[in-house]
């Protein structure tokens, strides 16, 4: 991980308490600042309480899925440049192409590794933190 990347805030949004889990471990052995959330409300209050520079979304969820969250969050001119990165186990292109459509900028397959969730925060981090 480069120097210029560090101690980003993100954002990890799943009902899955192992995949809140290890992304809250990859990411903090990456040197980042990790919230958690286990829905889209408990989501929507930490993004507007917290303003996290990156998100990380399961689509599937109870209540308010990653889908209808995220588009919640583009909606409001405070957080509309916040990347978010929708989750799912399914890797169909149905799936992306909804993510990208309600405003997602990547998609991440569970279960996700180390490193593709360091990488995946190192190329959307760097592009806030130009923006900052």
């Amino acid at each position: 991980m480069s120097i210029s990347n560090s101690g980003l805030k993100v954002l990890v949004i799943d009902d899955s308490n192992t995949i809140r889990r290890s992304a809250e471990i990859f990411l903090k052995q990456g040197g980042h600042e990790v919230l958690l959330a286990e829905d889209g409300f408990d989501a929507l209050s930490k993004v507007n309480d917290y303003h996290p520079d990156l998100i990380f979304c399961d689509i599937l969820m109870p209540r308010l899925d990653g889908y209808q969250t995220c588009a919640i969050i583009k909606r409001n001119t405070r957080f509309s440049e916040v990347p978010i990165v929708m989750l799912s186990s399914k890797d169909g292109v149905f799936d992306k192409a909804r993510g990208r459509m309600v405003g997602s900028q990547d998609y991440l397959t569970k279960p996700f590794t180390k490193d593709q969730l360091l990488k995946t925060v190192q190329a959307l981090g760097s592009t806030q933190q130009r923006e900052i």
